[in-house]
């Protein structure tokens, strides 16, 4: 270790706050050159972490369509507590029905059904009325994962607004597709299939809904997609931001760098500002 202003060798084993060779106080002669050093550091990584704020305001609640978006990707799989078919058995032994539904699948967990319909597609009596719900379930399970690879390509979509808003629209598509195509394969499987006094197809109109959700946020994600939101910042930020990489790369250091880095004249009033009432907190 070498003393910061004569330049003494000072033995790591030397603890005395003074230097041996000229008597300064090696802590507080650096400290102001320390404090510099973290306030340029800080000016940096300020920046980027305004900068992320903002894409998640601008994504999540910069305006009506965008809070709009929101409320639609919440409640869109709400529409999945609506049955996309179902079928009701009336067995001698047995008596009960399976709804393809969110709440159909939890009390088809709960009650055993579930378990049961592979033997009854085994059944001759009973196997076009199962498969027309197992479709139905099927049905309801794609748009199911298609809401939960929505939602996540949503709450990613602050990384890069304008490609979230790309995928979100396409998905939405997807699942307009999805959802009607397979409630009209449910809607034909009912029409289809022939009536039994052991099981009764019952139809639904889930995937109708679903297809509804799905419209409303293609068209969100399409006009936010149209009108090319961007997140606003700070004049200086996205400068500091790419600047920060050059310093942790060791391209820049940033001990050469002046105090402040990057300054507007909006954040130079802030600052004298702030330095004017931390003085009369002190003088007071």
């Amino acid at each position: 270790m070498k003393c910061p202003k004569c330049g003494g060798d000072i033995p790591f084993y030397d603890l005395r706050p003074n230097c041996k060779h000229c008597g300064v106080n090696i802590y507080y002669y650096s400290q102001d050159d320390i404090l510099a050093h973290d306030a340029k550091q800080t000016e940096l990584e300020a920046a980027v972490a305004r900068m992320v704020i903002a894409r998640i305001k601008a994504t999540f609640i910069g305006g009506g369509l965008q809070i709009a978006r929101l409320v639609f990707t919440l409640i869109a799989a709400t529409s999945l507590l609506l049955p996309f078919g179902g079928v009701t058995f009336h067995l001698p032994f047995y008596e009960g029905g399976f709804s393809a539904g969110l709440i159909g699948l939890i009390q088809g967990f709960q009650n055993g059904m579930l378990m049961k319909l592979p033997q009854f597609l085994g059944s001759t009596l009973l196997a076009k009325q199962t498969l027309a719900a197992a479709v139905a379930t099927a049905a309801l399970l794609a748009v199911a994962l298609l809401d939960i690879v929505l939602f996540v390509v949503y709450l990613l979509s602050f990384l890069n607004l304008q490609k979230g808003l790309k995928i979100m629209r396409t998905l939405s598509l997807i699942g307009m597709v999805i959802s009607l195509a397979s409630q009209i394969a449910a809607l034909v499987f009912g029409f289809v299939t022939p009536s039994s006094p052991l099981a009764k197809v019952e139809l639904g109109f889930g995937g109708f809904a679903s297809f509804a959700m799905f419209l409303v946020l293609f068209l969100l994600n399409n006009t936010l997609k149209k009108r090319k939101i961007e997140p606003v910042y700070r004049e200086y930020d996205p400068r500091r931001k790419e600047l920060l990489k050059k310093v942790r790369a060791g391209e820049v250091n940033l001990d050469d760098l002046p105090l402040p880095i990057f300054e507007s004249e909006e954040e130079h009033e802030e600052r004298m500002k702030a330095l004017q009432h931390a003085l009369e907190e002190k003088e007071g």
